[in-house]
């Protein structure tokens, strides 16, 4: 893998794709300091201080918390695509769109573009007025809420742009890129803030061993996020041998891989949203009770969660766990189609091994997937419990966690697979033109 890298550079296309990436994160990262016009940069900060928002902190790499021009980064975006690809699963309209190709492909595109936009507005439009009118904006006028919603809705869609040019002139998915730097750049802050509660201005023996527990912990989830990204199944399949003209072709063997995580970061995603909305709702519209909804919302707060004083709020945890469980197994069932794969395999003359072509071939398919699934799901609720345990024992609490160690590893890995396809479609290139 090292070496590839190492030889990429090497390379001029691909050391200029490289550079092109650097220049616009940076660019990217300069955004992200940059202040709008009138706004309280405090008003967020002492916000978090009694929130879990960590997870947006980390997404927007800290540019929501600073209120910059691109506090609202490309959330709106990663929202509309998941929007986006659940109604192409409901609208048979847009499920032909995305069976059309290229072409359909950059309609489905379109329609996500235009939904990001509409979506951002929304956004930029409720944080203006719900928040503007409570300390946000310095002088809560007409004005100053117009010049904030197309601040903030301009530098959405700009960050949406930008990912778009990196996929065209960079290396990796832009969108992705994006994501993974925005996640990358809180993580330096938050290790310094776990080494100064923990580490600096303790004991030797006791900073020692707080120490190795820190490295020892981030590194062990790291190690399970590459596994739960590379991990797959990969099921056998032959294909006949059949004659066409005067040939005989097929007889080759092959495999279909079945990933243990199908269904990526999207169920943790899917499950802390719904678990926050309530929440953020309550907050934008200045809700600050102590009634029976307070106390509801209490449980929904990743923040009170086992927390030894008040284990009860700890039951938003197991609602938390069961719809992590429930969504990796409804993202799967819409985005690997068994029945689909079966009938793609009989009409190109392959099957499994001892299963005939058809209806079993799906239903063996199915009944893997459901054991993988539920590895996959057990992984990720892993991955995803363990900062929440952390906060709630040691009060240890960092804006990266579970979802965004998975994001970043997932997105490392991809980049690198691609370079190392652009060096091979490049050395094949040069056999050829040998």
């Amino acid at each position: 893998m090292f070496t590839s890298l190492k030889n990429a550079f090497k390379v001029k296309e691909i050391r200029q794709k490289v550079f092109f990436d650097l220049v616009v994160l940076l660019v990217i990262r300069f955004g992200s300091q940059l202040p709008i016009a009138g706004i309280n940069r405090d008003y967020f900060s002492n916000w978090f201080a009694t929130q879990s928002g960590g997870l947006i902190d980390a997404f927007t790499g800290g540019s929501f918390l600073n209120m910059s021009i691109l506090a609202l980064n490309i959330t709106p975006y990663i929202t509309s695509s998941i929007i986006v690809q659940l109604l192409t699963i409901a609208i048979p309209k847009l499920e032909e769109m995305a069976k059309e190709g290229e072409d359909g492909r950059k309609k489905i595109q379109a329609i996500t573009r235009y939904t990001t936009v509409a979506l951002a507005l929304i956004e930029s439009i409720a944080m203006a007025i719900g928040f503007g009118r409570r300390g946000l904006l310095q002088n809560y006028n007409a004005i100053n809420v117009i010049l904030t919603v197309a601040t903030l809705t301009a530098g959405s869609a700009f960050l949406m742009w930008i990912g778009e040019q990196i996929t065209e002139y960079g290396v990796g998915n832009g969108i992705s890129i994006v994501l993974a730097i925005n996640i990358i750049s809180r993580i330096p802050q938050d290790i310094t803030s776990l080494f100064r509660q923990f580490v600096i201005g303790k004991k030797i023996a006791p900073a020692v061993l707080a120490a190795v527990i820190i490295i020892a912990i981030i590194l062990a989830m790291v190690v399970l996020c590459i596994l739960l990204g590379d991990a797959e199944r990969r099921i056998p399949v032959q294909y006949a041998k059949k004659i066409q003209g005067r040939r005989m072709v097929g007889g080759s063997a092959s495999s279909i891989p079945m990933k243990v995580n199908t269904a990526g970061v999207m169920p943790i995603i899917f499950a802390s949203s719904l678990m926050e909305f309530p929440v953020v709702l309550s907050q934008l519209f200045g809700y600050s009770g102590t009634g029976a909804w307070s106390e509801f919302l209490k449980y929904l707060s990743s923040s009170n969660w086992c927390n030894p004083s008040n284990i009860k709020y700890s039951i938003g945890l197991l609602v938390y766990i069961a719809l992590l469980i429930f969504f990796a197994y409804f993202y799967t069932s819409i985005s690997f189609n068994p029945l689909e794969i079966s009938e793609n395999l009989r009409k190109q003359g392959g099957f499994i091994p001892g299963i005939r072509p058809g209806r079993p071939t799906s239903d063996y398919l199915n009944k893997i997937l459901k054991y993988i699934i539920f590895i996959g799901a057990v992984g990720l609720m892993i991955v995803g419990i363990i900062p929440f345990f952390f906060r709630g024992i040691f009060n240890a609490s960092v804006s990266f966690g579970g979802t965004s160690l998975i994001i970043v590893v997932s997105v490392v890995l991809e980049t690198l697979k691609q370079i190392e396809s652009m060096m091979m479609v490049r050395n094949y290139k040069g056999f050829l033109n040998d």
